[in-house]
């Protein structure tokens, strides 16, 4: 006859509790980072919390909103929904690390300055770096495409046309400055 297990009750020896800490390697903005994180710790909460990176917003704790988006090993990524466990040994990118160099700012970053492709700041942050990944993909996208693109994250203020405006003069900026962008 087959035992019955509660399957909440931890069974034999050596298995993880809540309070479990995993040692976690990450590569945030080029800098190779080190923590020790509970299984169930969410990506944003690391950045935000551990590594002092205040830039990825949280916001629905869901996946909805796009505003904890961060691009890991080149992908945008929803950082509410993912665990830090799960991105062990990822480079990752997150709004602070967009920049060119400190006195410049990043092809992205200047489009949205220029183009006023922002007003409460909120959404920025994952938004250009979704706007990042879409150039990335495709240098030269048309206005439907870059709204297609980023209809996956959320503004609540600007109704978006600032944020196309932002994105096609980021393309145009990247193809000026080459393949430094």
């Amino acid at each position: 006859m087959t035992e019955l297990v509660d399957p909440l009750t931890p069974v034999g020896a050596g298995m993880s509790t809540p309070d479990t800490q995993y040692p976690v390697t990450l590569t945030v903005n080029g800098q190779r980072r080190h923590v020790a994180v509970e299984g169930r710790r969410m990506l944003v909460d690391v950045l935000r919390q551990d590594l002092r990176l205040t830039g990825t917003h949280a916001a629905c704790d869901q996946g909805v909103c796009g505003a904890c988006t961060v691009r890991v090993d080149g992908q945008t990524l929803r950082s509410c929904i993912t665990l830090a466990v799960q991105v062990d040994g990822a480079e990752i990118r997150t709004i602070e690390g967009m920049a060119t160099s400190p006195e410049e700012l990043g092809p992205v970053q200047q489009a949205f300055w220029e183009k006023q492709g922002l007003q409460c700041g909120f959404c920025t942050p994952g938004m250009m770096l979704r706007v990042e990944e879409i150039l990335d993909e495709n240098p030269a996208p048309t206005r439907e495409e870059v709204r297609e693109g980023i209809s996956s994250n959320l503004c609540r203020c600007t109704g978006y046309q600032f944020i196309v405006d932002a994105a096609m003069r980021a393309a145009e900026i990247r193809a000026e400055r080459g393949s430094e962008a």
